[in-house]
């Protein structure tokens, strides 16, 4: 959900996401374009008993539509689909939601993983659930129900050892879920994102060992830090500087130790987001744009009551901050 925050809004409608991994038919059926994969090779130094934990997560897209009841002359009632249902005052709107998944790999041994590489299968099941309307009095008007496809997949980890004490490991996701032919010659991309792995990332622990960075190895491990192939997603450590037993791998490019600003005061949903321009942007909605806005979604509609109630000095602390200060001399030739 992205600014201005409504469904009506054409880049909410039409969204684009990072690191998607779509079903392998429909990736194969653009020619790669649409990536089914993402790989990721990174060091680490360690020893025997070194050991390494890997965490996939993405998000799963639910659909979510809005039914209306109504009672036949013979008395049957039925839910009907409609574009809009208003309840004592609240409006609902069909939307595509979205659900956090993670898979969580057992730890391995790397030394293990240079002779026997681990691959690890996963799968959500598909899902309906349904969530009765009421009014004040009590009498159900309507439905929401929430689907959601199956996905499936594997993480496939394999790792070799670069030097004395240095291992070089791959962790390769890839979507292996089959949605069913629809017989319209063709998979549309709705279908195919209700089947993909929307916005993966990686997650990466290590045991009795650390982690060396890939932006800046050290002198002695740059042609090998060099030769590591990522695809998709992009390793950094996380964490406390200096820290080097985390990393993630992520879909956008990051620098080493990324962080959010300690003056933002809560997610506005947008990737490097300006929190005070769109605060005030917020702000300045009209009040037909703030309902609509809350009847979008149940997380935007708990964001425009966080920055409406946004003390004064706060919104002040957004308004620009100096860091690293240097003096003039240091930028002389």
């Amino acid at each position: 959900m992205l600014y201005p925050y409504r469904a009506s809004s054409v880049k909410n409608r039409q969204r684009f996401n990072f690191g998607v991994l779509y079903p392998k038919s429909y990736s194969e059926a653009h020619s790669g374009a649409d990536a089914c994969s993402i790989q990721t090779e990174f060091l680490v130094e360690g020893a025997c008993l070194s050991s390494l934990e890997v965490t996939v997560r993405f998000l799963k897209l639910v659909d979510r539509s809005v039914r209306k009841l109504q009672k036949g002359p013979d008395g049957r009632i039925s839910f009907e689909p409609v574009a809009l249902l208003e309840v004592d005052g609240i409006r609902f709107v069909p939307w595509q939601q979205a659900i956090e998944c993670e898979v969580r790999v057992p730890a391995c041994n790397l030394e293990a993983l240079t002779t026997a590489p681990l691959v690890w299968e996963f799968a959500f099941p598909a899902k309906d659930e349904t969530e009765p309307l009421h009014d004040v009095s009590g009498r159900m008007v309507g439905q929401i129900v929430r689907k959601q496809e199956a996905v499936q997949g594997t993480v496939e980890i394999t790792a070799a050892c670069a030097a004395d004490g240095l291992f070089k490991v791959r962790v390769h996701v890839k979507n292996l879920s089959c949605p069913a032919d629809n017989g319209s010659g063709g998979m549309s991309r709705e279908r195919a994102m209700a089947h993909s792995l929307v916005s993966t990332h990686i997650l990466l622990g290590v045991l009795d060992g650390r982690f060396v960075s890939l932006l800046e190895p050290p002198e002695n491990l740059k042609d090998v830090a060099a030769s590591c192939r990522n695809i998709g997603a992009w390793p950094v450590l996380v964490g406390n500087p200096g820290d080097r037993d985390t990393m993630l791998a992520s879909p956008i490019i990051l620098y080493d130790y990324p962080q959010i600003a300690p003056e933002s005061p809560g997610d506005l949903f947008d990737g490097t987001e300006i929190d005070e321009i769109l605060a005030l942007r917020i702000l300045t909605m009209t009040d037909d744009e703030k309902r609509e806005m809350r009847s979008t979604d149940d997380r935007a509609r708990k964001m425009l009551e966080r920055t409406e109630n946004l003390p004064m000095e706060h919104l002040m602390k957004l308004h620009g901050t100096l860091r690293e200060m240097r003096s003039w001399e240091e930028e002389m030739p």
